[in-house]
This record gives structure tokens, sequence and C-alpha cells, in this order.
């Protein structure tokens, strides 16, 4: 009893940051029990974390006496040899790293790294050491796209052998870097989920800026033109719900997409949908009334933001999630307009043109009131979504409201009868862990699938405009 009574005092101790005659758990346990014999290590993580993943404290100063937001304690053997696991703990690093040769065996003999607290200046250095940062640890296999600010090119990392997409931002001298790239990078930083596309690394030189995406096989746009225009409505529902479920993540932050299209929508061959292309996305800390119209692809654009409000929230995201529904259903897009007044005319001729009662104070909107559209009466949805069953065509009604507040949001539509087939697991799953890791959900295969589909897109030059600006 008095054994136990002092391993709870000392893991206490060790948990607090407190020193106890520089004496740390597992000595204490070894040296009570010598017949004991573990490899194991003590993490303590703080999780008051800064917004680049270092804790606050590790971000105030670059001294290396910093306390670091993780303890590793190792037991006192000269004989242990630190493994892969233990500096990918350390780094925050993938479990399946391929650490450089030589580099294992420089902390077999020297590990400050173990030594004494992290700080942020010396795990810098360790990743720079390790190829993280760097040009040359990337190897550009295809070109998969060029837009006006950056090019999109497939590789493959030298450190762990997995594909890549490598988006190369070419820097001007006057301007520097573009500020999408900015807002693109400080985002996506934060965003850790299954349904959002991961960023692995920034290398920044004179002349470029290139961020190190993992590597997904297409987007439901060539998606889509694969099969024929006709997804399996068993995958529309997988995909949607995907969807759904990374918008909610982002939702939960304050953060906005803004431009969702299936070009964005990244696919890869397990069925894993992500969100891609975080230029033009926002972070709504407080309310304002201060942001642009001029965001969303037309196609997917709401009819508030197309009338020129610029006061909105995360409802801006769920009109496109709507029309990207609508589209997989039935292999065409909704609203096809070429103008902001033809976008307009198509969303009424559906919907029914607005009045009082529809869309209070819209008569007030001049824009609306100038364009002067005909009195279209509302049409039903059924009539234009013959795949789609009772619940989905009432779940995309509640997606295509007038109003931003009326549209249902994304943790709402989740939980939606709609998905009640998926099963109750697939609500409460970890952020970061597929859908696909539940036994009962897989993805259906598509019956008019190219075989040849995947050797023709990344041949194509516009594979990849969901990662351009």
């Amino acid at each position: 009893m008095d054994r136990m009574r002092k391993i709870k005092r000392q893991l206490s101790l060790t948990l607090r940051g407190g020193n106890s005659g520089d004496k740390t758990l597992s000595e204490t346990i070894s040296s009570q029990d010598t017949g004991a014999h573990s490899d194991s290590e003590i993490v303590h993580e703080d999780v008051k974390m800064g917004s680049d993943g270092e804790s606050d404290q590790a971000s105030a100063t670059s001294s290396d006496e910093v306390n670091s937001p993780v303890r590793v304690r190792l037991r006192n053997n000269p004989g242990r040899k630190i493994s892969t696991e233990d500096i990918n703990k350390r780094l925050s690093l993938p479990a399946d790293i391929r650490l450089p040769d030589g580099y294992l065996e420089k902390f077999s003999l020297n590990s400050p790294l173990f030594d004494k607290p992290l700080s942020r200046r010396l795990r810098r250095v360790s990743l720079s050491e390790i190829g993280f940062g760097k040009l040359e640890t990337y190897v550009k296999l295809d070109k998969l796209g060029e837009g006006t600010y950056a090019t999109v090119y497939k590789g493959r990392s030298k450190l762990t052998d997995n594909l890549v997409a490598l988006k190369e931002i070419r820097l001007e001298h006057e301007e520097g870097a573009p500020c999408t790239a900015i807002r693109e990078v400080s985002l996506l930083k934060d965003l850790k989920h299954a349904n959002i596309v991961t960023l692995h690394d920034i290398i920044h030189t004179q002349k470029s800026l290139t961020l190190v995406f993992e590597y997904l096989d297409k987007d439901l746009k060539q998606y889509l033109d694969d099969c024929g225009n006709c997804i399996h409505m068993h995958n529309v529902k997988l995909f949607l719900f995907q969807l759904l479920r990374g918008l909610n993540y982002c939702h939960r932050r304050k953060v906005l997409h803004r431009d969702l299209k299936p070009q964005n929508l990244l696919i890869n061959d397990r069925g894993e949908l992500k969100l891609a292309d975080f230029g033009l996305a926002r972070a709504k800390s407080i309310p304002t009334k201060t942001y642009s119209n001029e965001v969303v692809t037309l196609w997917y654009r709401p009819p508030d933001i197309l009338l020129g409000s610029t006061d909105y929230s995360t409802q801006i995201d769920m009109w496109g999630v709507g029309c990207i529904f609508y589209e997989m259903s039935t292999g065409r897009p909704l609203f096809p307009g070429s103008t902001v007044e033809e976008e307009l005319h198509f969303i009424f001729k559906l919907l029914g043109t607005p009045t009082e009662e529809t869309w209070p104070g819209i008569t007030s909107n001049e824009e609306f009131m100038s364009y002067n559209y005909p009195r279209y009466r509302a049409d039903c949805l059924h009539n234009h979504t013959p795949r789609l069953d009772n619940d989905g065509v009432e779940l995309l009604s509640k997606l295509l409201q007038f109003e931003g507040k009326k549209r249902i949001a994304a943790d709402e539509a989740m939980r939606h009868p709609y998905f009640n087939c998926l099963g109750e697991r697939i609500i409460t799953l970890p952020d970061t862990t597929s859908i696909f890791a539940l036994q009962e959900v897989q993805l259906e295969k598509e019956p008019g699938m190219r075989t040849n589909s995947l050797s023709e897109s990344v041949n194509s030059i516009s594979q990849r405009q969901s990662l351009l600006f």
C-alpha cells in the first residue's frame, strides 16, 4: 500500500512538472521493484496549445530553457536505443515516417532533445535536419495544372515514399506571397480532420512558396465525369455526409470555406472525400458585416450573396452543399448561370420568384427590383430529382433556402433521416477517423466507372484546379 502511495505521489508531481530530487516516476518504480522491466515512457501533453500547434509558453521565446508542452521521461538506461517512435512522438511526426540514414544513430550517442524540454527553435532545427521544409525532400513527377499564381505537381516524398501534391506559388518581389496563400496556410495548419485535405509541409524560398498536400486521385468533378455523370445513390449519400462532416468541423471553429464546388472536393480510391482550396476561406470569430460578396463560384453562390449581402455566416456554405447534392444526384449542375442576373433567373425559375411573404425585405433590395424578374411559381423538386427519395428531397429543400438563417446547419443535416441507413456510430466518430473505419460503411462499385479513368486524370491539365487560386 505504501509503495502505491509513493508511486501515485510521484506521478502527480511528474504531471505537474514538479521536481522530487530529479527522480522520475520510472526511477521510483524501478528502485522499488527491480524485477519489473518496461521500456514505456510517460508523455504529458499540455492541452493549452497555440494556433500553430505549439504551446503558448513555448511560443513566447526561442530560448532552449523554455518548458515544453510535451515531457518525455525515459528510463535512465545507458544501453537504450532511441527508436523512430520516440522521435516521432517528440516531433509530432506521422507514425510511418522514414527518418534519414544516420539520424537515429546521432541521437543514440547524443540526445539533447530527450535530456531537456524541447523549445520551438530546437523543434524547427530538428525537423529541418530530417528534411522538412526542403525542396530536395520531394521529387516532382507530373505537372497537374497551372493557374495565375500557382502550379500544381504530383510528387513523391523521400521521407515516406508517399505521393504528395506540390502547390508551387510564385513570389513576386514587390508583392510577396498572395493573401490567399497566407490565408490557406494559416487556416489549414489548425484544421486536422479526416474530411479536410492535410497540409504536410511548407517550403519557402526566394522565388516560391511550396505547399505540400496529401495526394488524392481526383476531384468530385472528375469522379462525375468518370462514371458518366451517374453516381451510385449510396455513394452520393456517403460523399454528401463526408462533405457535411468536414464543413461541420470548420463551422464549429468559425471557419467559412466560401468556395464550395465539385472541383474543390477531392476523392481518393477508398472513397474518402476531403475539402480542399481554403484560399477564399475566412475565420469568423465575431459577428461582422465587412465580408466580401465576391466569393463562391457563381453556380454555387447563394441568392443573398448574389444580391450584394455581406452579412453572412456559416450558412453561406450550405447553399453550395445543396447545389453539389443536386449535381451528384442528377449528373448536371443546378444553376449554371453565366452572369449574376442569369444565375438569379435560374434560381427563381425553380424555387419561385421571392415575395415579401417568402423573403421578407426582398422588395427593398434595389438590385433585385432593377432586374424585374417574371413572377415564377415554385416548382416541385421531386420533378427534377427522380433518383432522390422523399428524405433526400426534404434535405435538399432545407439546403436551398433563400435566406441564410433558414438553411439547415451542417451538424443538423448530418442527423437528417436521409442518413439513418448509415447507422448511429458514424455520427460519433473522432474527427481524424475516416467513416470507412466502420465495417458497415462501404463504397459501392460504380457500374459506369471507366477503368482507365485514373491514368487519364493524372495527365489531365485541369486535374488540380481544386488546389489552384
